[in-house]
């Protein structure tokens, strides 16, 4: 997410090339290599002012690309009746304070769902872009419930994961929970309250070692970024996790 602002933005056409790039590297992160998410959701928020050092980030994922084009990714299940979901923010880490919601979705093998996006307000703490991610992410959730059931699969579990205990408090409570510094988030963001006290779904705590979203909401490095790379594209299990405190519950 750094930003060289003395860098010199690029001319059209180069522009053009950059946008038209990234554009069809949105749709290969969707398909087929969800690896590549985070950097083109950040790529692709420097659309209307591409500089040469955004051009130089594009060249180092189609390097990254090249090296690995053939990765496949794999999607399985270990049990249909668990849902597991994993939810993280970067707090203010955009150029304009705004923070970054990244989450996934999995039945046990690899991911059927992630995303990665700038948030579309600023949060004034790390809590409380926690529950404004949660916010964002929860209908995709929802939404994979309700076509699981359809197909005949009724879930007998449906966790989401957290790393930021306050935020899981404030979920659970809803404004109950607020205190001086997060009595003035708006009503809104609670909606996950009435889904847990429904039943539909259950929030616990993940460490931040099993923390899988932080794929999406940060550049990670080392064994991290190859740790949690091999569950997303589906080589090992999530129970891999295990080590770092992450409870599978199949």
């Amino acid at each position: 997410f750094e930003i060289d602002e003395e860098q010199t933005e690029l001319d059209d056409d180069k522009a053009a090339r950059f946008r038209s790039v990234v554009m069809k590297l949105q749709w290969v992160a969707e398909r087929g290599r969800p690896d590549i998410r985070l950097p083109i959701a950040y790529l692709a928020t420097q659309n209307q002012s591409c500089t040469n050092h955004d051009w130089w980030k594009l060249r180092r994922v189609l390097l990254f690309l090249m090296d690995t084009i053939d990765n496949k990714r794999i999607m399985g299940a270990d049990d249909l009746g668990v849902l597991y979901t994993w939810i993280d923010s970067s707090y203010a880490v955009h150029l304009d304070m705004r923070s970054h919601t990244g989450g996934v979705i999995s039945f046990g093998r690899g991911i059927i769902h992630a995303k990665s996006n700038k948030q579309k307000l600023n949060t004034k703490s790390s809590t409380e872009a926690e529950v404004v991610g949660v916010s964002d992410y929860l209908p995709f959730n929802i939404w994979i419930r309700h076509f699981m059931e359809d197909q005949g699969y009724k879930l007998r579990e449906n966790i989401v994961y957290q790393d930021n205990e306050s935020a899981i408090k404030l979920e659970k409570n809803g404004r109950m929970s607020c205190g001086q510094k997060s009595r003035h988030i708006n009503i809104r963001y609670f909606f996950i309250t009435d889904r847990i006290k429904a039943g539909e779904v259950s929030v616990q705590h993940c460490p931040t070692e099993a923390m899988l979203a932080d794929f999406f909401t940060k550049p990670l490095q080392g064994g991290l970024f190859h740790r949690f790379r091999e569950v997303i594209m589906g080589w090992k299990s999530i129970s891999a996790l295990a080590d770092f405190g992450f409870k599978n519950k199949a």
